[in-house]
């Protein structure tokens, strides 16, 4: 494993240096791609209430994922995209994917300070079938950001003995005797407690995090070091036996990444890293002795993807990693304690220009998926788009696609014991497939945008968590069928001192088990049939930033769930930045303002009412 590392590190330096120089021999290279891009966010605020920001945080009012949380998003959330599951939602830093082989629900166990990754991109379709590993539908993708000279002291108070304490800083400097080349260094520290929004929901966690940057005028080289330490509690977090359960998680993450422009619209990112997280579960804190577990996982991994543009009209697209992981563990079988994956997709593009500034691309390629456990599978990718351009700068996307992906179990479904204990594995999961179709329709106007899509999804043997109401087992790992039809429009309104962002989305299912003794699914049927979003950012003055984000749902019907099954979010932030005091921040902000009980997960207690006031100074 160390060797693997060693690998991947001499790769990225010998492509930092090499292709480096080749870049620098190029006519006008870099005026080419010295682009300035803006990116636009689709929740209204970007921090969290209860503790410090992390890679899930305000991903519970985005309109595009389902953030199905425990305690708090930070503390474990189950991020879903479109009506899938938890295990089939990959996170991409870089150009790789970050995987936890225990359960997907470790797999936003990310400890990156947010201030160094780029907005949320949430690829669904072609996009997640060219660049998602082992994430059948939908992957959450971030960039690194460049480092700029700046920084912020924060302290936070709030109700439920809640603190908050946090620093960073980042310095990026010019090279001696260089006008192209620049080095930057980042770090922070953050750290938060309380005892919780309801009894036994405290928590207590800490993150560190640091990274080393080396700019050029087409590359950009980022060492990368974090970790992370998370202690926290919750009645009935995975099982529906009225027991306090806790988690105590420990991530560990060493990451290299290299992204290089070359000739005129191309490029390749390679990133590698080395993540371990330990996790030591209690059933019931009251009485540990009862059950409780002990994990820990290694994965290494590296990755490479990016695009070859051979002419104007032709460009290929492309992306491939390798992982290998393995698991320590009190409670797994010692049959099925490591893994390796292999990806690679290919995804031809060629550019036909038409009248009247209108281009139409044709995608069509394929992708393939192995493991040394597992079947492989061939996958069909393909889109066509047409896009507009019109006089004024406005533009409208018109676009078909055909995706299919697919991905294997993750250990606790499938390496555990099939007889009995809380959480009951299954020998005969097969590997899991997915077939996506969709049409979509873009409109960009100078003060509004609106995104549309229709899917339908058929997953084959989707790997879901079940219950049996005559079973002594908390949760049983089971294959299903299922088709998902889904109808989605978000739109942005820019006003003079406002912006509003709204969004309803719709999914209806049809599931065959092949079994009569489930008497409810704990993550394939819980989903919204219908989810409305509404965040409104309104600069009244000067020095005063209100900030706003709404969600409502009606969820499908669930035996396991206690209450409701409706519910209303509200997120508000009120931010002063008196004029007196340069770089002064000061925050008043509410999460579940309405005091919202709804069960985000069956059988789980939703959170409760979190008010939070905070001071940072920024320079």
């Amino acid at each position: 494993m160390i060797r693997v590392v060693q690998i991947a590190l001499s790769a990225l330096l010998f492509s930092l240096s090499s292709v480096s120089s080749a870049a620098d021999d190029a006519n006008d290279v870099s005026t080419d791609i010295e682009k300035i891009t803006v990116q636009g966010s689709t929740t209204a605020n970007t921090k969290p209430v209860g503790t410090f920001g992390s890679p899930v945080s305000n991903l519970e009012y985005d309109p595009r994922v389902d953030l199905q949380s425990r305690n708090m998003a930070e503390a474990q959330a189950d991020v879903t995209i479109r009506g899938g599951i938890f295990e089939n939602t990959g996170f991409r830093v870089g150009s790789a994917t970050l995987l936890d082989p225990q359960t997907g629900h470790y797999f936003a166990e990310i400890p990156i300070a947010q201030e160094m990754l780029s907005n949320a991109k949430v690829l669904t379709g072609a996009d997640n079938a060219l660049f998602g590993v082992n994430s059948s539908v939908g992957t959450v993708s971030r960039d690194w950001t460049l480092i700029n000279t700046a920084g912020s002291a924060s302290i936070g108070a709030g109700n439920n003995n809640f603190t908050l304490q946090r620093v960073h800083s980042g310095v990026s400097m010019a090279l001696a005797d260089s006008t192209d080349w620049t080095i930057g260094f980042e770090g922070e520290y953050s750290r938060s407690e309380s005892d919780g929004t309801i009894d036994n929901g405290d928590h207590d966690f800490q993150r560190a995090s640091g990274r080393i940057q080396l700019v050029g005028s087409s590359s950009q080289t980022d060492l990368f070091f974090g970790s992370q330490e998370k202690f926290f509690g919750w009645p009935n977090m995975y099982t529906p036996f009225n027991v306090n359960e806790t988690e105590d998680l420990k991530t560990r993450l060493l990451l290299l990444n290299h992204k290089q422009h070359y000739s005129r619209d191309s490029t390749f990112e390679m990133s590698a890293y080395n993540r371990r997280n330990t996790d030591h579960y209690v059933f019931s804190r009251e009485n540990p002795e009862i059950f409780e577990a002990f994990h820990e996982t290694d994965v290494t991994s590296i990755a490479l993807s990016g695009r070859h543009a051979q002419t104007a009209s032709f460009a290929l697209n492309y992306s491939t990693q390798f992982i290998t992981d393995s698991i320590e563990s009190t409670t797994l079988e010692n049959n099925f304690t490591s893994r390796e994956y292999y990806k690679l997709s290919v995804l031809p593009e060629y550019r036909m220009s038409l009248q009247d500034d209108q281009q139409l691309t044709f995608r069509l390629g394929a992708a393939f998926d192995d493991t040394n456990r597992d079947d492989s599978q061939a996958s069909l990718i393909g889109d066509v788009t047409w896009n507009t351009i019109n006089a004024d700068d406005t533009s409208q996307t018109l676009y078909l696609s055909y995706a299919e992906a697919s991905q294997v179990a993750g250990y606790t479904a499938i390496g555990g014991s099939d007889s009995g204990g809380l959480f009951r594995s299954n020998y005969d999961l097969e590997r899991e497939t997915t077939k996506n179709i969709e049409l979509g329709l873009a409109l960009d106007r100078e003060t509004w945008r609106l995104d549309s899509a229709i899917f339908y999804r058929q997953d084959d043997d989707l790997a879901d968590w079940t219950y049996s109401l005559s079973s002594t087992s908390a949760r049983s790992a089971n294959p299903v069928d299922i088709n998902t039809l889904g109808v989605e429009l978000l739109a942005v309104k820019r006003l003079d001192n406002a912006e509003i962002i709204t969004s309803y989305t719709f999914l209806d299912k049809s599931e065959n088990y092949g079994a009569t003794d489930i008497d409810a699914s704990f993550y394939a049927l819980n989903y919204p049939d219908h989810r409305v979003t509404l965040g409104v950012i309104w600069r009244p003055t000067d020095i005063v930033e209100v900030r706003v984000d709404n969600e409502w749902r009606k969820q499908e019907e669930n035996i396991l769930r206690n209450g409701d099954d409706d519910a209303l979010f509200t997120h508000l932030t009120l931010k002063m930045s008196p004029s007196q005091f340069n770089g002064l921040d000061i925050m008043l902000a509410a999460d579940n303002l309405w005091g919202e009980s709804f069960e985000e997960v069956p059988g789980t207690p939703g959170r409760g009412e979190q008010y939070t006031i905070s001071a940072a100074y920024n320079w």
